[in-house]
């Protein structure tokens, strides 16, 4: 069963964080969004308030669950933003055609060689990390120098970043029980296909330019995956555009998705 919050009114718009994330990833942009559209966000299974499904330790069962909730909840054609993870598994859903207009926010399943290694390692080693301070994370991210030590991965400038973002993220990382199973799967996994079934439809693939987590060089493949897709580079902005760059990543979505 997936934990699902609807707000605002107008066209529809579905919000898939990333992982380890929340529907609550979305909290810096959610408010104005929904001022123009009904937001749709939600809980992938094994993440916030939904719990986990047998599969749900795979990309390609999270995928197979968002399908099937889009297709139960009478969403079909619904507008789909996606971060990091969450990115992918939208561009997958277009691939199959499912959903409308794509915004993808630095999208993983890019990458090769060393770079699955470098993925795999890199975060597996921040969220053990925190795993085991997550006693001290409300405290840590209340301090600038603490929270630019924890973020230096996945945020161009996190001493900049609300404190209460910051530890409600922290928080569902270290949380998520999936979390370990996800990384081994998208790191061995196949790299992500193209194009899209509905051609018809704008895809937008979102990368920041200081992306420390999905390197700048993987948006090339992304782009040759999806050769109609639009490329949006975010200046001074590491792996979620929605925290360093929230303003220019709204103007964005309510762009591509109107």
């Amino acid at each position: 069963m997936i934990n699902a919050t609807r707000c605002g009114s107008g066209r529809k718009l579905l919000l898939i964080h990333g992982l380890g994330g929340s529907q609550r990833s979305w909290s810096p942009i959610v408010h104005a969004l929904s001022a123009e559209r009904e937001v749709i966000a939600i809980d992938m299974p094994g993440h916030g308030a939904s719990p986990p499904e047998p599969d749900s330790g795979t990309f390609a069962g999270l995928v197979g669950s968002v399908q099937r909730f889009i297709t139960e909840s009478g969403l079909a054609g619904v507008d789909l933003v996606g971060s990091s993870m969450g990115a992918r598994i939208v561009l997958e859903l277009s691939r199959r055609g499912s959903g409308g207009n794509v915004v993808a926010l630095d999208p993983g399943g890019f990458w090769r060689g060393w770079e699955r290694s470098y993925f795999k390692v890199t975060i597996g080693a921040s969220v053990r990390l925190l795993r085991a301070l997550r006693p001290a994370l409300p405290t840590l991210s209340r301090n600038t120098a603490s929270r630019t030590a924890l973020l230096a991965q996945l945020s161009a400038r996190p001493w900049a970043l609300d404190p209460n973002v910051v530890v409600t993220e922290l928080k569902s990382f270290a949380a998520t029980p999936t979390f370990d199973a996800l990384v081994g799967d998208l790191a061995h996994g196949p790299e992500q296909e193209g194009p899209a079934a509905a051609p018809e439809n704008r895809i937008t693939i979102g990368w920041g330019r200081q992306d420390r987590l999905c390197l700048t060089g993987q948006a090339a493949r992304a782009k040759a995956a999806f050769p109609a897709a639009e490329l949006h580079w975010f200046e001074q902005c590491g792996h979620f555009p929605m925290w360093d760059q929230p303003a220019e990543t709204i103007q964005l979505i309510l762009a591509r998705t109107g």
